[in-house]
C-alpha cells in the first residue's frame, strides 16, 4: 500500500513537472491540478495539433495555478500580454481543452481584430441575438429596459442580471438555438470566443453555422487565415 501511494505521487510529481512543447509554448505549474488524472503535456499537444499555428502566434506561456482575479471576476482563466491564465480546478482532459482554446480566441482579437469585426457583420448578428433575447425575456414577464441588450462590451451587472436573477437553467433554455450557449450572450467577445471554442471542441459544426452564419464564416476564414494572402 505505501509502495502504490509513493508511486501515485511521482505520477502526480511527474505530470505537473513544467515543460515545454514542440513548438516553444512554456507550460508552468505555479499550482498543483486538484485532478491529478489530467495529462496537461496531452491536453497542450491537443490544442496545438487541432489549431492553425497562425492561431497560435500570440500563445507564449500557459501557467495553471489558482490566481485571485478568478475570485474577483468569478472566471477561470483569463489571457494577458502573451500568457494563458488557466485554473488548476479542472473536470477532466475535455474542460482543461476548453478553456485553453477559449483563451487563445481572446489572444487573436487584438492581431485579427480588423478581420473578425471590420464589417460589422458579426456584430450585427450579435446584436439581432441580443433583441431577440430581449424579446423572449418580455415575453417571459421580465421587464427590462432594451438599452443593456444593444451594449456590445461586457458589463457586470448585466452577466449577474442573465445568470443569477434569470438564472442559468432558464438562460440557458432561452438561449437554445439563438446562442451556441448562455455564455455567448454576455457580450460580443463572449459570443466570438464561444463559437470559436465550439469550432474546435466538435467536428460537427451544422448547428454552429445555422444559429450563427456570418461568425461562422469568420471562424472558418480564421482556421485558413495562412491560405489569404497566397
Amino acid at each position: 500500500m505505501l509502495q502504490h501511494l509513493k508511486q501515485k505521487q511521482a505520477q502526480i510529481m511527474e505530470q505537473n513537472r513544467d515543460f515545454y512543447t514542440s513548438r516553444g509554448t512554456h507550460v508552468y505549474f505555479k499550482d498543483d491540478l486538484i485532478n491529478d488524472e489530467i495529462d496537461v503535456e496531452k491536453v497542450v499537444a491537443d490544442v496545438e495539433a487541432r489549431l492553425p499555428e497562425d492561431l497560435l502566434i500570440e500563445l507564449e506561456i500557459i501557467v495553471i495555478g489558482w490566481f485571485e482575479e478568478f475570485e474577483e471576476r468569478g472566471i477561470n482563466a483569463f489571457y494577458k500580454d502573451g500568457i494563458l491564465h488557466i485554473s488548476n480546478v479542472q473536470d477532466d482532459e475535455a474542460d482543461l481543452f476548453d478553456d485553453i482554446v477559449h483563451e487563445v480566441s481572446h489572444s487573436l482579437e487584438p492581431v485579427y481584430g480588423y478581420e473578425i469585426y471590420g464589417d460589422q457583420k458579426v456584430k450585427d448578428e450579435f446584436l439581432e441575438k441580443r433583441r431577440h433575447l430581449h424579446s423572449l425575456l418580455t415575453n417571459n414577464g421580465h421587464n427590462v429596459p432594451l438599452a443593456p441588450f444593444l451594449d456590445v462590451e461586457y458589463n457586470k451587472k448585466f452577466d449577474e442580471y442573465l445568470f443569477q436573477k434569470i438564472g442559468i437553467e432558464k438562460l440557458r433554455s432561452l438561449c437554445m438555438g439563438v446562442f451556441i450557449n448562455a455564455y455567448a450572450a454576455v457580450s460580443l467577445r463572449e459570443y466570438f470566443a464561444t463559437a470559436f471554442t465550439d469550432f474546435y471542441v466538435n467536428s460537427d459544426h451544422n448547428y454552429l453555422q445555422r444559429i450563427s452564419p456570418q461568425l461562422y464564416k469568420k471562424l472558418t476564414m480564421l482556421h485558413n487565415i495562412n491560405k489569404l494572402d497566397k
